[in-house]
Parts: structure tokens; sequence; C-alpha cells
């Protein structure tokens, strides 16, 4: 029976057979000291090209651990071409937004600064270590890419064409969000959350005037940005996103323990 895999790590490095792969200090301090792990037990090991790997622990030295890579566990998969575009909000949200869009399978995360959007930085760094913490907890494949935190003015003026763009509106006129998505056709597509306190009038009449944005209802209620994050990303995937396919390769879950 094959050992126990305790948790998975994302890397940078490239993953094949015999493949040595070195830990920072706060990789290798979780391993040795949270987990508690050893010279010659197994992790998993990913790196958003090559699949997962079983690699092995070589050693610990101060302030770092190496890994040699064993076998391939699961091939490398393909990730729903799907980009979630958000007015930041503040620390604690922010950090939701960048976990749970990373569980629901956005291939981009593109902080936008809307007019009535406070606070008006981002810290990207921490942005993508949320992601990657989410990608390691729900056995995906990949990290999201991380676009540069921009006015939302600036995103659009380069819009790729074949990209739709359903802007979730709380305000005006638009068609539910499940009604619009059973019609849409394949390929590119994005997301579109604003601030706490919606969006400016403005932005919406400007919005309404490009010919790749969709606007989409969220139902009755008015949302929190956080909330409206989770149900446009639920109702994108269930209804023409990867929750729609049948089949996979994954292994059985498991359950890293929680520092």
């Amino acid at each position: 029976m094959a050992d126990p895999i305790k948790t998975r790590l994302y890397v940078d490095s490239p993953l094949a057979e015999g493949q040595s792969v070195g830990l920072d200090h706060e990789r290798a301090h979780f391993l040795r000291h949270v987990l508690r792990l050893d010279r010659g037990d197994p992790v998993a090991v990913f790196n958003g090209r090559d699949g997962e790997w079983r690699a092995v622990i070589d050693g610990f030295g101060k302030g770092w651990c190496s890994l040699t890579v064993a076998e391939q566990r699961r091939r490398q998969d393909v990730t729903p071409d799907l980009w979630l575009l958000f007015a930041p909000l503040k620390k604690g949200r922010i950090d939701f937004v960048a976990e749970k869009a990373t569980e629901m399978g956005v291939s981009r995360l593109w902080p936008v600064f809307t007019r009535r959007t406070d606070p008006n930085r981002v810290n990207i760094d921490r942005l993508r270590a949320n992601a990657v913490e989410a990608a390691e907890q729900c056995e995906r494949l990949s990290v999201p890419e991380m676009g540069e935190a921009v006015p939302l003015d600036r995103a659009l003026a380069d819009w790729p064409a074949d990209r739709k763009l359903y802007l979730c509106a709380e305000a005006g006129s638009a068609r539910p969000i499940a009604e619009v998505l059973r019609d849409a056709p394949p390929g590119p597509a994005a997301l579109l959350v604003g601030p706490e306190g919606g969006f400016d009038q403005s932005e919406l009449d400007e919005l309404a005037k490009l010919p790749f944005v969709v606007p989409v209802g969220l139902g009755p209620r008015i949302l929190r940005a956080d909330t409206a994050v989770v149900a446009a990303l639920a109702c994108w995937q269930s209804l023409t996103g990867d929750w729609t396919a049948g089949g996979s390769d994954r292994r059985p879950p498991f359950r890293a323990p929680i520092p």
C-alpha cells in the first residue's frame, strides 16, 4: 500500500521523474515543524503545467528542504478559460474572494478599481498566496493568473473581442444569469463584480455601450460583493463550465492537516 500523502504543495520547478525540487524556508518549516514530516516521507507537488506528482523528502537543512520527484499521480487538466474581474474589498473579504474564486476554477483573478472602490490598493502578493493555498487544499492542478490592479476603463481598453464579459448588475435592465448562460456561446468568458455600494450609474451606462458586455442579474436581493462572486461563479460553472463535464482521473481526495 502506498504511503499516505498528507499535503500538496505548489512549486515553480519543472516536474518529471527523478527531478530535484528545493523548497524555501516557509515551506520547509511547514513540512518539518507543522506536519512533522521527515526524510523519506511523501508529499504531492504540482506546478500548473506537468500534472501532480508524488515526491519524497530528501532532507532538511537550515531554512531549506529538498524533494525528489518519484511518479505522476494525475495528468495535467485544462482549466476553464474564465476570468474574474472584481472591485477590491477590505482585507478579509478580498482574501475570501481569492480563495473561493480559486476553488471555483477561475483562470485569472483581476482586481479593477471602479469609481466607488474602497480600498484603492491591492497587495497582489497576498492575493496570490491565498490563491496558492486554496489550490493546494482543493486539489486543483493550477493557480489562477494574477492581473495587475488597474482602473476598470484601462482593463477594458484592449479587451479581446472574442471574450464575453458578463456584468453582474445590481440595477438596471438585465436578464437572469441562468437564462443568459443557458444560451451563452462556447469560448472565453469573464465575470465582472462591482464594489460594495455598487457601480456608479455612469459606469453602468458606459458598460452598456460595449459590444462584448452582457448584463446579468443575480436575483431579487442585493448581495454583498463577495457573495455575488461565489453566486455568479457557481451559476457559470454549473451551466457552462467544468461542472457540466463527466468523468475525471482524480485520485480519492485527501485532507491535509490545517496548520
